[in-house]
């Protein structure tokens, strides 16, 4: 088939506060999921395999650790001549004084670079979901409908409706159809169709309602963009996505989806949909193969390239170079990069980010072993988990506590060290 030029721009530079300490040092789109990859590779992977080869990231909060993720886009086949991946930061000159306000302004302060492109169809979508999805179809669709705006939705339980923007969507064929009617997170949802926050516009189209956004005080696709182009009588498709969708805005989310990875029909297979990373990044590709000690066991877990596992590791995914020593027990958690987790310290429904160190018998998470109630308990990125405390259920501790700053006493479900 002779793919129209399509010009995906990914919105790949926000923060949300769910997701707390998480997301300190990086944006939300390059936390670190499935045991070796982040969660842009799922967008990025979706591209590759969808023949899209000129991508664009608009990156603003604290871009370091996602430009280095991305590196020159070799990952995903994204160099040569006719492709390639551009990040784009938010830029102040004499006619824009603003970062980037929001989703449809930052695509806006980069209308320049779409016109350079002059591409025949715009993507643009999320950095943070995990699906897999081909585009191509999506586009095939678009241009099938002659639809000024394709939106990319799927079914939701109505009880959870009311986070999402949702539609009415025509019954029109196995596909889609006309978007009838438009949400944005109501508090009364009518529908149940959410927005996957994959848009298909095109150009002339994206930049006329674009423009004419500038002249409010709000810049989101969802919130503003869609709602006008309903009023104003654009041609709206809807199309039905059936596959699943990994939500990772908070952290239950975060941890669920995380958890979907297992069991023995896992709902997320990561080797078929073709994910592929960054193995340069924290030094993946050099790493040790794993090493199971003599006392070691593994149940339902990931385990990757760099871990040594001598002591015991249940229904959890562990990230390259963590160490679980003789003694030590970790059970439904998520741990990233170079932890090292001492004899007879257990973790339970935590979510640890990198090179953290449980030391001997620190007892963090869910009490008693009870793994299948409480919250999850996150533990920031470089901190030192004081040998002998216990850490309730729901905590969050911030990056880099300085030891003095840990209490003497045991911390209580849902406290807060900050």
């Amino acid at each position: 088939m002779n793919r129209p030029s399509i010009l995906a721009m990914v919105l790949a530079g926000g923060r949300v506060d769910e997701l707390g300490v998480l997301t300190h040092y990086r944006p939300k789109s390059a936390v670190p999921f499935g045991g070796f990859a982040r969660v842009i590779d799922f967008a990025l992977s979706n591209l590759l395999h969808s023949g899209i080869e000129r991508v664009a990231i608009l990156s603003q909060y604290r871009s370091y650790s996602l430009i280095n993720h991305i590196g020159t886009g070799a990952a995903w086949d994204l160099v040569g001549r006719s492709r390639g991946i551009s990040i784009l930061p938010p830029f102040k000159d004499y006619s824009n004084p603003h970062w980037y306000r929001g989703s449809a302004d930052a695509v806006f302060q980069n209308l320049d670079f779409i016109r350079y492109y002059n591409p025949s169809v715009v993507l643009v979508l999320s950095g943070d979901h995990i699906y897999h999805m081909d585009y191509s179809r999506m586009v095939r669709y678009h241009h099938e409908q002659d639809a000024d705006l394709t939106a990319a939705f799927i079914e939701v339980p109505m009880e959870s409706a009311s986070r999402f923007g949702v539609a009415d969507i025509a019954d029109e064929g196995p596909y889609g159809g006309r978007v009838l009617a438009y949400e944005e997170k109501p508090e009364n949802p009518h529908y149940n169709k959410a927005s996957l926050t994959v848009f298909c516009f095109k150009p002339s189209v994206l930049i006329d309602v674009l423009s004419r956004n500038q002249e409010s005080d709000s810049y989101e696709f969802g919130r503003d963009v869609i709602p006008m182009m309903m009023q104003q009588n654009y041609r709206v498709y809807g199309y039905k996505f059936k596959g699943y969708w990994g939500y990772t805005k908070t952290i239950d989310e975060y941890w669920q989806t995380s958890m979907d990875l297992l069991g023995p029909e896992p709902k997320i297979d990561m080797e078929a949909w073709g994910i592929r990373t960054n193995l340069l990044h924290r030094d993946i590709a050099n790493r040790q193969p794993v090493k199971i000690g003599s006392q070691g066991k593994l149940t339902n877990s990931l385990v990757y390239d760099g871990c040594v596992v001598e002591g015991t590791v249940r229904n959890s995914i562990l990230f390259p170079g963590v160490q679980v020593r003789s003694g030590a027990e970790i059970n439904d958690s998520i741990i990233f990069f170079d932890n090292i987790v001492h004899e007879g310290a257990r973790l339970n429904r935590v979510v640890s980010d990198a090179d953290t160190v449980y030391n001997r018998g620190a007892l963090v998470g869910t009490p008693g072993g009870d793994n299948t109630a409480g919250r999850v308990t996150v533990i920031g990125f470089g901190n030192s988990v004081p040998a002998g405390i216990q850490v309730g259920s729901g905590c969050v501790v911030v990056p880099k506590l300085p030891a003095a700053s840990w209490p003497a006493k045991n911390l209580q479900d849902g406290e807060a060290l900050q």
